[in-house]
């Protein structure tokens, strides 16, 4: 199969399985996990984001409902009160977009799984806590450095183009919460992220909603062009 071929096959069927795992109700129990990885890359940018503005990523909670909550020392800036908390909304995105370009390639698909496996153990070391986000973190860990060890390159392909859609349609799935002043989280009602950008910038929480929503399409728009120009055959001169 050609490179082009395999990478327009591998999209298209990330793309169904993620339809039919939304859309068939006997399919959700498959689609929590997928859900939970969705908050991790979220909870992720928050902490990313603190790094970047001179703070320190203290905490990373999953819970079994779904949510989470990153726990950050900051700076005393509006600055970075705002930076941390549009981190975890453009934290699926970016991510997303990275996997979409590293699934372009099939010899980069080992080092990435074993990279993502890597980072996920480190990660739990340094700054998950609970018994339940520790589980699922390692779990996904080893599901990464299985298919990196045994699987066939197309699998491992896949794997990643696989996780980049659900990333992706996350954006869009749950882009309801850039528009809401609260998040409900399993240790009760917060304020959302564009709530918490609102109060350190000037503007309403649904400009700063709909501000992030415009940069994250942007950035999946830029990647997914990537990734079809990788696909689609590329015209010859005579």
């Amino acid at each position: 199969m050609q490179t082009q071929d395999r990478l327009g096959m591998l999209l298209l069927v990330s793309v169904l399985a993620t339809i039919l795992l939304y859309m068939a109700p006997q399919l959700r129990t498959i689609a929590y996990p997928l859900i939970l990885l969705s908050t991790y890359a979220h909870e992720m940018g928050h902490g990313v984001a603190a790094l970047l503005v001179g703070g320190r990523f203290v905490e990373l909670s999953l819970h079994a409902d779904g949510s989470g909550v990153a726990y950050m020392a900051l700076p005393a800036t509006r600055t970075a009160a705002a930076v941390s908390s549009a981190g975890g909304l453009l934290g699926p995105p970016i991510a997303a977009a990275f996997l979409l370009m590293a699934g372009t390639r099939r010899h980069w698909a080992q080092p990435v799984l074993w990279l993502m496996s890597a980072l996920s153990v480190v990660i739990v070391l340094w700054v998950v806590r609970g018994a339940f986000g520790i589980f699922f973190v390692l779990i996904f860990a080893a599901i990464c450095a299985v298919l990196a060890r045994w699987a066939t390159s197309l699998v491992q392909q896949f794997w990643i183009i696989f996780i980049a859609t659900q990333l992706g349609m996350a954006v869009f799935s749950r882009a309801d919460y850039l528009f809401t002043p609260y998040a409900q989280t399993e240790r009760g009602r917060m304020p959302s992220d564009v709530a918490q950008i609102s109060a350190a910038l000037i503007g309403p929480y649904w400009f700063w909603g709909g501000l992030i929503a415009l940069c994250s399409a942007m950035v999946l728009f830029w990647a997914l062009r990537f990734y079809l120009r990788a696909a689609l055959p590329r015209s010859t001169k005579p």
